[in-house]
């Protein structure tokens, strides 16, 4: 469910090599977004071969939440999960942008 006063919130869904990454950052390229990963594996420091990470340089360019957020020996619920997407949907969505993006990778 999302609050009432969260903007439409699109997301791009397809599968992993798909070019979700590269659409995101040509979507970046034209409005004010920023991008919320949902990637299991990208929300750990230190998996970055094999997760399809952006690079740090790419990262910079366009803010990203809930990616290198944990040490890979920590778990982390589908709750804990859910409770900072919103978090961060909130802190994006809060800053006069039309959208906010989510890169949902399955």
């Amino acid at each position: 469910m999302r609050p009432n006063n969260f903007p439409p919130i699109i997301c791009l869904l397809g599968p992993t090599a798909s070019g979700k990454t590269n659409l995101s950052f040509s979507l970046a390229e034209q409005f004010p977004i920023e991008i919320i990963n949902v990637d299991s594996a990208q929300i750990y420091q230190g998996l970055d071969i094999g997760s399809g990470k952006p690079s740090l340089a790419q990262r910079n360019k366009v803010p990203h939440h809930l990616m290198d957020i944990l040490d890979a020996s920590k778990p982390y619920s589908a709750a804990e999960f859910c409770r900072d997407a919103i978090k961060a949907i909130s802190k994006s969505c809060n800053k006069d942008y039309p959208c906010c993006l989510a890169v949902i990778l399955i």
